[in-house]
């Protein structure tokens, strides 16, 4: 039961924890940030992991020069993990096929989000690829969707591009064009909890609906 606040208080201050491990680590942070974020898009089961906070934070390290890191390289190393892990959720995806579907809710399987993205899927086809990058679960479960949807990876391949470079890119380049104003430094904990609630409202939104209807 101890892991659950300790998680909870790496996302709530992720700054502090991730310009800890840059100090540490130095360079070798592109290669944490690169594990980090693919397995948040690659892995059906490790949706919870941060994605938006996480790169907000660290192009507001790299605007302050943290630990040497470049905003340029940061954004390469990135998009790059996002494209790889969207595209390895995709094959297991096409592995696993429509018995997914029959599988129970569990610790590591969030079988009502799957439902939930595979409707969008169904409503809004490769959109969905672009759009789901900016709500968790949602982003998680995309490429998964799309690949027991037979899409083919031609198409699968444009829209992951779109989809992974305007995440990266925007989030990003918010930290580090933002991160040397004082009231952000200053704030960040907060700000990590405000992109964290206005990333949920959608998902809040569609749960009230569903129960509406």
């Amino acid at each position: 039961m101890e892991l659950l606040p300790q998680f909870i208080d790496i996302v709530l201050h992720l700054d502090k924890h991730l310009a800890v491990l840059v100090q540490q680590y130095g360079l070798w942070i592109y290669g944490i940030l690169f594990f980090i974020v693919f397995a948040e898009t690659g892995f059906v089961v490790t949706p919870f992991l941060p994605g938006d906070s996480l790169l907000f934070v660290a192009g507001a390290l790299a605007a302050i020069g943290e630990g040497g890191m470049d905003i340029f390289t940061l954004i390469g190393v990135l998009s790059m993990a996002a494209v790889l892990g969207n595209t390895a959720n995709y094959q297991i995806g096409r592995f696993l096929g429509p018995k997914v579907f029959h599988w129970e809710n569990s610790r590591f399987f969030n079988r009502d989000a799957l439902v939930k993205t595979h409707a969008f899927y169904e409503k809004h086809g490769g959109k969905t690829l672009v759009i789901s990058r900016f709500l968790p679960l949602f982003r998680t479960f995309a490429p998964f969707v799309a690949g027991i949807g037979s899409m083919s990876y031609a198409r699968f391949t444009l829209f992951n591009l779109i989809g992974a470079l305007g995440w990266v890119v925007s989030l990003s380049l918010a930290g580090y064009w933002l991160g040397n104003m004082p009231w952000v430094k200053a704030n960040l904990s907060l700000i990590i909890i405000g992109i964290i609630v206005s990333s949920l409202i959608p998902i809040g939104i569609g749960y009230v609906k569903s129960k509406e209807a």
